[in-house]
């Protein structure tokens, strides 16, 4: 039975010089989409229009269109930190992949990506998750584990429990579907408490959140119980002998 519900749809932003290449990536929006989710728009423009475009919170980017290559990606992520970014670059070229993830890009796409393959990476993308080969996110793992960055383990944010059930998820690459039927509460809760976790880690994508997240190890969870509570032992405590704090573990590590 064909779903009533009505979503809004998601404007995304194609940004290319190549005519048959750009009129090849909006054919990929005449796919029907999967039942249950949101109409997928394309908005093909110049770069500075799209970044104009408030409407627009996802953007496929050509990197053969840009002589700076992943130099736009950082200048895109100066003016839209929030932009989702998608980027169709050349194939077989891991390093390049893990600096265009690094650089932001929730999805990387080599020129060889059929029709289906783009609308798949597109549906993962705008469902919260990143589309990228496992072997290239654990080779990203094992290298931002090795980061001597300070920012990573400093300034521990505190989270609710929820939020932490959330990135316990999120460390397990379950989709925010998964983690909403997992938790029994909305997709669009779990987006809600995703972009949360990020701005408090101040990360720009799930791929670094789950990094700093892993190299944490733990992060202090205070809901508003855990402080009462800590309030009262901190009254009948003496000053000498501090008792150890509230943790829980980020977990997914195993």
């Amino acid at each position: 039975m064909p779903s009533t519900h009505n979503f809004d749809p998601i404007h995304i932003g194609l940004v290319s010089h190549e005519p048959i290449r750009l009129a090849g990536l909006i054919s990929v929006f005449d796919l029907e989409a999967p039942d249950g989710k949101p109409r997928l728009l394309p908005v093909p423009g110049t770069l500075d229009e799209l970044l104009s475009h408030q409407l627009i919170q996802y953007l496929m980017v050509d990197l053969h269109s840009h002589p700076s290559g992943l130099n736009v990606l950082e200048s895109i992520r100066r003016v839209r930190p929030s932009l989702r970014l998608i980027v169709i670059g050349p194939g077989g070229n891991d390093e390049l992949i893990l600096q265009a993830i690094i650089a932001g890009a929730r999805a990387y796409l080599d020129l060889t990506a059929g029709p289906e393959t783009v609308r798949m990476a597109l549906e993962v993308v705008t469902g919260g998750s990143i589309w990228a080969p496992r072997r290239l996110l654990s080779k990203l793992i094992d290298r931002l584990l090795k980061l001597p960055d300070s920012s990573l383990t400093s300034g521990r944010p505190h989270l609710t429990d929820r939020e932490q059930q959330v990135l316990d998820l999120i460390l397990k690459a379950q989709p925010n579907r998964e983690i909403a039927r997992h938790l029994g509460i909305e997709e669009r809760t779990v987006k809600a408490h995703v972009g949360r976790l990020m701005r408090k880690t101040g990360s720009d994508n799930r791929t670094e959140l789950s990094m700093r997240a892993l190299h944490a190890v733990k992060i202090p969870v205070h809901t508003g119980t855990d402080r009462r509570v800590a309030d009262r032992r901190s009254r009948d405590r003496s000053p000498e002998r501090p008792g150890p704090g509230t943790v829980a573990g980020s977990g997914g590590t195993d």
